[in-house]
């Protein structure tokens, strides 16, 4: 379930990254994808590294924290694409 709720988020922080930084907007589909993936990643990134409380609980500091890095990760792993695809377009 954690999991699920970090792949929501960081599609959402990756649209949100997307509207706030609009020379890195991608579009919604790949504001989503890059989100999707970035959220995967910070989720998984913050539950190794212990944050968020008991493992595997759905407490409301567990699901806080897979909502943060889910969000911060989806916007970063954007930028990272955004960046990526402006570079190559040169």
């Amino acid at each position: 379930m954690e999991l699920l709720i970090g792949l929501i988020s960081g599609a959402v922080g990756g649209n949100v990254a997307g509207g706030v930084l609009k020379n890195l907007n991608q579009g919604t589909l790949i504001n989503s994808i890059s989100g999707i993936v970035g959220g995967g990643l910070g989720g998984t990134v913050l539950g190794m590294m212990g944050a968020g409380g008991a493992a595997g609980g759905l407490d409301i500091t567990s699901i806080l924290t897979q909502v943060a890095g889910g969000g911060i990760g989806g916007g970063v792993v954007l930028a990272i694409v955004g960046v990526v695809k402006n570079m190559m377009a040169k």
